[in-house]
């Protein structure tokens, strides 16, 4: 029987125009310990509603996995470093992993 574990980490979804502003995010999240992992998905495909018009753009996606306890810190270096005028930011508590990749995430969400 596997026990029920808090959810203590989340993984957030952030839309990058290109993949310089993609790296750039994801470094600074991962090198400022406030992201154990950022995944970059390239080419994904988005249309969207924006100011009354129907938009399509071609996108990176990030996957920004971290302890909960981060999430304001990564809003703020997003927000700081995104040249959207309202980018998506969007976080997904993990309900259960693997017990040693969440204490993985744990021990880099230490090194602050």
């Amino acid at each position: 029987m596997t026990r029920n574990m808090p959810a203590n980490h989340q993984i957030i979804f952030c839309t990058c125009p290109d993949k310089d502003t993609a790296e750039k995010i994801a470094r600074l999240l991962v090198e400022g310990h406030k992201a154990a992992c950022v995944n970059i998905l390239p080419g994904i495909a988005s249309i969207y509603s924006w100011k009354g018009q129907i938009e399509s753009a071609k996108e990176h996606l990030l996957l920004i996995k971290a302890h909960k306890d981060h999430y304001q810190s990564i809003e703020t270096t997003v927000r700081d470093h995104h040249p959207y005028e309202l980018p998506e930011i969007i976080a997904v508590p993990v309900e259960r992993g693997l017990p040693e990749y969440l204490h993985w995430i744990d021990s880099c969400h230490s090194l602050k």
